[in-house]
């Protein structure tokens, strides 16, 4: 029997919504019984809590191994204390058959954390031609998305959802009109206007979520909507809820903590998709968050090469990678006041786990050993040059931020130990 107790912690547990000064034990890595343990950790009253569940993280294998592997976004993911990564299906290829997916699988074991997989919706994500859901699901596929590529035929979205439905499989759908957001790179307003970029307005995401929110009500399909970052999304996000619909939502933390003036002269390394909002539409939704209509925060990790951001505005790729940055950001909407740690992590890792049918999210007895260990006020200056991912492109380089990993441990086997690494 292989037994460590985490002593003297701050334990974070989502599920009850508390926090408390305790002692944790694992033992073959899982979470037992208080009892005794050949190895000691001293927590030294920092924070213990389940490790994060990231659900959107694009790896550049496939096709761009360049701008990410599975190595590099494991090594990231570990110092953030991100357990598990669910992975995106854009690559190149895009993985929409199942031999692809298997290849995928084989290259992921590169990675120090877990990793699971989504699978497109539509061949090539063309939207076009739904892919072979059950033979996907079979290989591994937790979920089905074309990404920011969305299925412009509401017929065919309908036959895929329905099909979906009919092998309980989860489709996470990005909510938004392409009509009216082709071309944009900035959320419409003056500031928009001030910096002569094409902007879209919130209304693209709006009629992109009451859509979708429609025909996953009338499909009765498992839909997770990938990014609610506006105001006026949330009304009928509250309706679906108040009506039992299986739907959940989601948000990144860059559209939590940031705002589109961050883009300030050019900046392109805020340039996102959807695109950074008003201040207005930011602090809706960290309070939708916190009541619960928005269920997840995703890093919407998003490696670019210094080659496709060092490019005008208009013509420069959009995302920014988030695998390290995601805790230290998200304690900025602690140390504000918006969210208490057991409801951040919530939306963490609780609730990405529970909706993906995935173990772990929990400090409960028998769950996994997938833990995070930091201190949620340590002061640091980052250096996008330090980070772990092969691309650099953070928004928060040179920020002031609060919130340093100490360690992290996947299935009870540590992962990363920032003393060790700095000693």
């Amino acid at each position: 029997m292989d037994a460590t107790l985490f002593s003297d912690a701050r334990l974070i547990d989502p599920v009850s919504g508390t926090e408390r000064r305790g002692d944790l034990r694992v033992v073959d890595g899982r979470i037992a019984e208080p009892g005794p343990a050949a190895t000691r950790i001293d927590c030294r009253g920092r924070c213990l809590a389940p490790g994060i569940v990231d659900i959107g993280v694009k790896v550049g294998e496939p096709g761009e191994r360049h701008k990410e592997s599975f190595r590099t976004a494991g090594q990231a993911a570990a110092r953030g204390g991100v357990t598990t990564m669910v992975v995106r299906p854009d690559t190149i290829p895009v993985i929409d058959a199942p031999e692809l997916l298997e290849q995928a699988r084989g290259r992921a074991a590169e990675a120090r954390v877990r990793v699971r997989h989504m699978a497109a919706l539509t061949r090539g994500r063309a939207g076009r031609e739904m892919v072979e859901i059950g033979f996907l699901r079979d290989a591994g596929a937790v979920a089905f998305t074309d990404g920011t590529h969305v299925v412009r035929d509401t017929r065919i979205l309908s036959r895929c959802l329905t099909y979906a439905c009919s092998l309980g499989a989860l489709v996470i759908g990005h909510p938004q009109d392409p009509g009216l957001s082709a071309g944009a790179v900035i959320t419409s307003g003056k500031f928009a206007s001030l910096r002569g970029l094409p902007g879209v307005s919130p209304l693209a995401e709006r009629l992109g979520v009451e859509r979708d929110l429609a025909l996953a009500g009338a499909t009765g399909v498992a839909y997770h909507l990938d990014q609610i970052t506006c105001a006026a999304s949330l009304p009928a996000l509250r309706r679906a809820k108040a009506e039992r619909l299986d739907v959940t939502a989601g948000t990144s933390i860059h559209h939590l903590t940031l705002n589109v003036f961050d883009v300030a002269d050019y900046r392109t390394f805020f340039k996102v998709t959807p695109p950074l909002r008003e201040e207005a539409d930011r602090l809706a939704t960290v309070e939708a968050l916190a009541d619960g209509t928005i269920d997840v925060i995703s890093s919407m990790h998003t490696p670019q090469d210094e080659e496709s951001k060092r490019l005008p505005f208009e013509e420069a790729a959009p995302g920014a990678v988030g695998l390290e940055t995601l805790l230290p950001a998200a304690m900025r909407l602690v140390h504000s006041g918006h969210l208490d740690l057991p409801t951040l992590w919530r939306a963490l890792s609780l609730n990405p786990a529970r909706r993906l049918g995935l173990e772990g999210g929990t400090l409960d007895i028998g769950a996994p050993a997938d833990l995070v260990l930091f201190d949620p006020d340590a002061p640091f200056v980052l250096d996008r040059w330090k980070l772990a991912s092969k691309s650099k492109n953070t928004p928060f380089d040179g920020a002031r931020m609060e919130g340093r990993v100490i360690g992290t441990w996947v299935g009870g086997v540590r992962v990363w130990d920032r003393e060790a690494a700095h000693a």
